[in-house]
């Protein structure tokens, strides 16, 4: 039996915030005083993260979070784990809470209609529907849903560019979806924007979906930004679509390239991964710069000499005037 004690929560939330810095070292702190672990980003336009630690340490974090009034609506997605996803806290200032280049939309004041999972579901095979995946592409490739229409982008501040070839489509109901909710608040606000005028997005992305719906539809893994790297989704007709980076055949088994410089974000099967020690081509497996390979394809950051309050400005001028 899994022993899950601990819990992964994922969780973003658009709210006006006047002094981000000073919020983001109130945030860090509370974290390292509770445990907790993950990355998130504060922005004057919101927060944004990925988290773990002790089920107890996580619901002292939600409601850490819903007591302040700017983020009493903040919904997190939960799911079990048996140990920390991170191994670092990392709470980081940043312009936006996702980088899209779309710093002028405000997802408060406009923004695509939210479906919950089974309204999606019910949407998603009408006739005059478009599913649109607004991820990138070593995401979708992993997985998406059944007849979704991807986009060739490497990242999300691409997307606008992207819209300009989607123009046939605004007589369309076009439904977006990311992984946990937070790009399509800006991707369907800037389809409003170019003039698509029946546009939808799924509130709580593909997890949300998993945990409420099944995940009936959705083919693949989903791409997630912790050490699990990808997660099942769909409990109802499941499907592998991706294929192994160096053999070709089905593989939903996604690693980081074992070459440090590299890096890719790839499928590659169990075998392939022991043959080339974890490297996504023959260059990289003679890199000097690769990796040793556990049978993962995950590489944990060096913590030695890790010190969670880096960064916390008054903790250190506290702690040198002591």
């Amino acid at each position: 039996m899994e022993n899950n004690n601990y819990q992964i929560l994922l969780y973003y939330c658009y709210a006006k915030i006047e002094n981000p810095e000073e919020y983001r070292e109130q945030h860090h702190l509370f974290c390292v005083e509770n445990n907790i672990r993950g990355r998130i980003i504060i922005s004057d336009e919101g927060l944004n993260g990925t988290v773990s630690g002790l089920k107890e340490d996580c619901e002292k974090y939600m409601a850490y979070v819903h007591s302040d009034p700017r983020f009493a609506k903040t919904e997190f997605k939960i799911d079990s784990h048996e140990k920390h996803a991170f191994a670092k806290i990392h709470v980081r200032y940043k312009p936006e809470i996702v980088h899209s280049a779309l710093r002028h939309l405000d997802p408060n004041v406009r923004t695509g209609k939210h479906l919950d999972p089974e309204e999606f579901k019910k949407l998603k095979d009408q006739e005059d529907v478009v599913i649109l995946d607004v991820r990138s592409n070593y995401e979708h490739e992993l997985g998406h849903f059944k007849n979704a229409m991807t986009l060739d982008i490497d990242n999300f501040r691409d997307f606008p560019e992207k819209v300009k070839e989607l123009e046939h489509l605004k007589n369309k109901k076009v439904l977006t979806y990311c992984t946990g909710g937070i790009k399509c608040e800006k991707a369907s606000a800037f389809l409003l924007e170019q003039g698509f005028e029946d546009v939808y997005q799924l509130h709580g992305g593909i997890i949300k979906y998993g945990m409420e719906a099944g995940g009936e539809d959705f083919e693949g893994k989903c791409y997630v930004f912790d050490n699990r790297i990808a997660v099942d989704v769909n409990k109802v007709n499941p499907k592998v679509i991706s294929t192994c980076h160096v053999c070709g055949t089905a593989s939903d088994r996604m690693v980081n390239c074992a070459n440090s410089t590299c890096n890719a974000h790839v499928p590659i099967c169990e075998d392939c991964g022991w043959k080339m020690e974890g490297a996504c081509s023959e260059e990289c497996k003679e890199s000097p710069d690769k990796r040793p390979y556990d049978g993962t394809g995950y590489y944990q950051k060096n913590t030695n000499g890790y010190n969670p309050f880096k960064g916390l400005n008054r903790k250190a001028k506290a702690e040198s005037n002591a």
